[in-house]
């Protein structure tokens, strides 16, 4: 991003000169046009933008390739939909990008190369599904599966985070309540308690030993998870193999383990059915599939199945040998293979995950509500309890 100064005219003839940020100068005259100015001439100011790089949102992606469908299908040109993008887009950095590619094309770049130009924005996989649609004269039809495919990503983030919102939240309160209890109200009780000259029983001596530490040493316990943390990512940084073990156990740990697998899957049968259906060969698809799961033993399994299938095996017995796939997913995927209809097997199995992660979410979220309240009661409880013990104590040896 570079800002320029600028020399252009309006409709009565009168010229005027200003700063403006743009992407570059097809970018600059787009912006002026939108304000009733034709550009005359523009160089580069030396002063820089500070500009920050992104990653663009998935909402921002729908929209455009919603809308890129749409005006295709309605016969308007290539460089005619982009500028129309251009100006309806919110993001000041898509719109960037957008004049970009409007640029690239018109020297000559096809829409994939200049979409490939701009990761941040379009992944390989949009990459390689819009080259197919270009190749096969389908792209409206790769524009509406690219726009269901990312509102159905969005539509499964939604559900996750959602998950998570509560435990989160009454797991923040359970802390600060600890916090609370341990270094503010026991250590108000400790005089009280010591002056009852009795035999402290142990679960009280416990509670104040506890307090003693969240006192002595709460700094110690606000900076422990950050300096883990830091240590924890420099281990997976200099041991690169210390990633794959890590993801293995998020692959085992329950409840969220199962429906960490089913969402990749998910994800994944959803973009290799796009893929298949766009036209793109089976190894391609799953050569750009692997990097979609996001985790290190999915991708080496489906590493694995396209050694298979390269040495001759079919698609069935190559995922199969994974184990990762469970048997009504291997026969969906034996039965589109037979009838060739591999895509359609696909978006089965997509169904089949989408639906048992629904479910799946909804009973974990039902057993984390109670769980979180009863280690909230049982928190409480035995704070009461160790105070109420030695007053419980005292009272009954007090003689009527």
């Amino acid at each position: 991003m570079a800002r320029y100064s600028y020399k252009a005219i309006n409709g009565q003839g009168k010229t005027s000169k200003g700063l403006q940020e743009a992407a570059n100068v097809i970018d600059l005259e787009l912006r002026l046009k939108r304000n009733g100015l034709d550009l005359i001439r523009a160089r580069v100011n030396e002063k820089k933008s500070s500009f920050r790089i992104r990653k663009i949102q998935r909402s921002d992606l729908i929209t455009f390739f919603f809308n890129f469908d749409q005006l295709f299908r309605s016969g308007v040109p290539l460089l005619e939909c982009l500028a129309d993008l251009h100006d309806s887009m919110d993001d000041l950095q898509f719109r960037r990008i957008i004049a970009d590619m409007i640029e690239s094309i018109e020297n000559g770049t096809t829409l994939s190369q200049a979409t490939a130009q701009h990761p941040q924005a379009f992944n390989p996989i949009f990459v390689s599904l819009i080259h197919a649609g270009e190749e096969s004269g389908r792209l409206p039809e790769v524009f509406e599966h690219l726009t269901a495919s990312l509102k159905w990503q969005d539509e499964m983030h939604a559900q996750t985070r959602n998950m998570m919102i509560y435990p989160v939240f009454v797991g923040t309160v359970v802390i600060a309540i600890t916090f609370f209890l341990m270094i503010y109200l026991v250590p108000q009780l400790v005089g009280f308690i010591n002056g009852m000259g009795q035999e402290i029983p142990f679960q009280t001596r416990l509670l104040l030993a506890t307090s003693g530490v969240f006192v002595n040493y709460w700094y110690v316990m606000l900076v422990l998870p950050v300096i883990m943390f830091t240590m924890f990512r420099l281990a997976l940084k200099y041991r690169p193999g210390l990633q794959y073990h890590l993801d293995n156990i998020e692959l085992h740990l329950w409840p969220t383990g199962p429906i960490l697998r089913k969402i990749i899957l998910a994800r994944f049968a959803n973009t290799f059915a796009m893929m298949y259906a766009s036209g793109i060969n089976i190894l391609d698809c799953i050569a750009n599939s692997r990097n979609l799961a996001n985790n290190q033993v999915i991708s080496r399994s489906l590493e694995q199945v396209a050694l298979e299938i390269e040495s001759g095996k079919n698609l069935t017995q190559s995922f199969q040998s994974t184990g990762m796939f469970p048997p009504l997913v291997i026969r969906m995927l034996k039965v589109g293979e037979a009838t060739g209809n591999l895509d359609s097997a696909l978006r089965n199995v997509s169904y089949f995950y989408d639906r048992d992660v629904k479910d799946s979410i909804k009973k974990i979220q039902v057993m984390i509500e109670p769980a979180m309240t009863v280690i909230l009661g049982l928190l409480l409880g035995w704070v009461m309890l160790s105070v109420l013990s030695p007053i419980y104590d005292l009272i009954s040896k007090v003689k009527v």
